[in-house]
C-alpha cells in the first residue's frame, strides 16, 4: 500500500511533506548518482506521478537534471548556486582566522567575525583577547542589526530597498537607555558608518560592552561580512575606539583581499 498523501496541497501538513519529499529526492541522488522516477517512488514510497511531479519541480529549480538518452536524473548545478553560500562563510572565517588572532592580540580585545541571517546578525568566528575581562563566547548567536556595530556595518553597505525591508521586519527593540530606536537616527548613524569605513556601538546592545566593526568585502565588492572588536566599556572606551579603528579597518581589508576583492 502506498503512503502517499491525499491530503489537499493548501493543507497545513502538505507544504511540509512536500519539501521533505523533495530533500529526501536530492539525498538520494547525491547517495546514488542517478535514479529513475521508478526508484524514487520506490524510495519515498510514493506513487510515480508523484515521484514525477517532485523532480519536475526540482527540475525548474535547476536543482536535478534529466539525462536525456536514459531518462535518469542526477543532482543539478543549482546545487552549487546554494552550496556556494555556505563555501562562501566557510572561506571567511577560514582565511579571517589568523588575522582576528593577530588583532586580538595587537588591541587586547576579542575579535568577532559575523554576517547576516535574516533579520540579524550571526557572529561565525570568534578569538579572545588576553585581558582578564574579555567578552563572552557569541559564535552561532544571533544579534539585532541596529544595536551592535556589526550589524550597523552590514546595514550601512546595503541597497536602501535591500535596507528598508530588513528593517521593516525587525522591531528596533531598546535593549539600553543607549539603543538607538528612531529610524532616523539609525540612518544617520549608518550614513556616518559609510563615511568613516567602520561602525561604533556604545553600550546600545549591552550595557558594560562597547564595541567598533569594519566591513569586509568579497571579489565583487559586495560586503559580506563584519570584523568586530568589542571588550568592556571602561577599556574600549569611545576614544579608543576610533584610535583602534585604522588597524581594525586595514585587517578587514586584508581579508577582503583574501575573499578576492581588488578595489
Amino acid at each position: 500500500m502506498s503512503n502517499d498523501s491525499t491530503e489537499p496541497a493548501g493543507a497545513s501538513g502538505g507544504g511540509v511533506q512536500s519539501v521533505d519529499r523533495a530533500v529526501s529526492v536530492l539525498e538520494l541522488l547525491a547517495q546514488h548518482g542517478e535514479a529513475g522516477v521508478s526508484d524514487v517512488a520506490a524510495a519515498l514510497g510514493v506513487h510515480k506521478s508523484t515521484a514525477f511531479r517532485l523532480l519536475g519541480a526540482l527540475e525548474a529549480r535547476g536543482l536535478v537534471e534529466q539525462e536525456s538518452e536514459r531518462g535518469k536524473y542526477r543532482l543539478g548545478f543549482g546545487i552549487v548556486r546554494l552550496a556556494g553560500a555556505v563555501t562562501a562563510r566557510i572561506d571567511i572565517t577560514k582565511h579571517g582566522r589568523k588575522i582576528c588572532e593577530r588583532l586580538a592580540g595587537k588591541l587586547g580585545e576579542t575579535m568577532n567575525i559575523a554576517v547576516l541571517e535574516s533579520h540579524y546578525v550571526i557572529n561565525l568566528d570568534q578569538v579572545r583577547g588576553p585581558s582578564a575581562i574579555t567578552a563572552q563566547n557569541w559564535v552561532g548567536r544571533l544579534t539585532p542589526l541596529h544595536s551592535t556595530a556589526s550589524g550597523k556595518v552590514l546595514l550601512a553597505h546595503l541597497s536602501p530597498e535591500r535596507r528598508s525591508e530588513l528593517l521593516a521586519g525587525a522591531r528596533l527593540a531598546r535593549m539600553t537607555p543607549r539603543t538607538l530606536t528612531s529610524r532616523k537616527k539609525l540612518e544617520a548613524a549608518l550614513a556616518e558608518t559609510r563615511e568613516r569605513g567602520y561602525a561604533l556601538t556604545v553600550e546600545e546592545y549591552e550595557e558594560g560592552l562597547n564595541a567598533i566593526a569594519a566591513p569586509v568585502r568579497s571579489r565583487d565588492g559586495e560586503t559580506v561580512a563584519a570584523l568586530t572588536a568589542s571588550g568592556p566599556a571602561f577599556r574600549l572606551t569611545e576614544e579608543r575606539m576610533h584610535e583602534l579603528a585604522p588597524a581594525l579597518v586595514e585587517g578587514a581589508e586584508e581579508l577582503s583581499r583574501r575573499l578576492g576583492y581588488r578595489g
